[in-house]
C-alpha cells in the first residue's frame, strides 16, 4: 500500500510532516504570486521601488485588439522591469505571445507570434517626452495609476499588422479561380500599420 507523503512523514516525525505541509503551502503561494498580476499599476511609483512585473495577462481582456483577432484564446507573457537612471524612469522587458489573428484574405485564423521588447520612458509631460534618448517611447502617465493592459494594448498594436494575411496563397486553396490570385496580389503590397504613428507618443493614462 503506497502512503501519501505527507502521511509517512507523519509517521515519521510529526514536526518533520509539518515543515513539509508548510513547504509545500509556500510553493504554491509562490507561484501564484508569479502568474497574477494588477489591474492597476503605478508607474512611478514601482520605477522608484525597483518593482518587476512577470506574469500573464489574458488576450481576451485586450479589447482594443479585438478587431484583429480571429479569436481570443491565450494569454501574454510579459516580464517588465521597473527602474531609473538618474532623471530617467523607465520601463524594460518583453512580451511574448502566439495570437490567432485574422487573415484579412481568406478570413480564416492565421498564428502570429509575437516577441516584443519593451522599452519606455516613464513621462508625465509633452517636454518630458521630447527629452527622452532615441531609443526610449515615451510612456505618458495622467494620473498616479493607470491599467496594465492600456501599456500591454500600446506596444502589442504598433507591431501588429494592420491587414495579417497568411504567408501561401490562401484565397487561391480556398477558391481555385484565377480571380483569387489576382486579388491576393492586388492585397501583398505592405500596408503601414495606422497604429505606428503613435511609436513617438502615446497616451496610456487616459481610461
Amino acid at each position: 500500500m503506497n502512503l501519501p507523503i505527507s502521511l509517512l512523514l507523519l509517521n515519521n516525525d510529526k514536526d518533520t510532516a509539518h515543515r513539509f505541509d508548510e513547504f509545500v503551502v509556500s510553493i504554491y503561494h509562490c507561484s501564484v504570486m508569479l502568474a497574477r498580476l494588477p489591474e492597476y499599476i503605478d508607474p512611478l511609483h514601482l520605477a522608484d521601488k525597483r518593482g518587476e512585473l512577470k506574469g500573464q495577462i489574458p488576450v481576451s481582456s485586450l479589447d482594443r485588439l479585438a478587431d484583429l483577432l480571429f479569436d481570443e484564446t491565450g494569454a501574454v507573457t510579459m516580464d517588465l522591469f521597473f527602474g531609473r537612471e538618474g532623471r530617467l524612469a523607465k520601463i524594460e522587458g518583453y512580451m511574448e505571445a502566439v495570437l490567432e489573428l485574422e487573415c484579412q484574405n481568406c478570413l480564416q485564423a492565421v498564428p502570429w507570434p509575437v516577441k516584443h521588447t519593451v522599452k519606455l520612458g516613464i513621462v508625465t509631460s509633452i517636454d518630458q517626452a521630447d527629452r527622452l534618448p532615441e531609443d526610449y517611447e515615451p510612456l505618458l502617465v495622467v494620473e498616479g495609476k493607470m491599467p496594465l493592459k492600456n501599456i500591454v494594448e500600446d506596444e502589442l498594436l504598433l507591431i501588429l499588422p494592420a491587414f495579417p494575411r497568411h504567408s501561401h496563397n490562401c484565397l487561391a486553396h480556398k477558391s481555385g479561380n484565377k480571380e483569387a490570385d489576382f486579388a491576393l496580389n492586388e492585397q501583398q503590397s505592405p500596408t503601414k500599420n495606422p497604429f505606428s504613428i503613435l511609436a513617438k507618443f502615446k497616451n496610456t493614462g487616459d481610461l
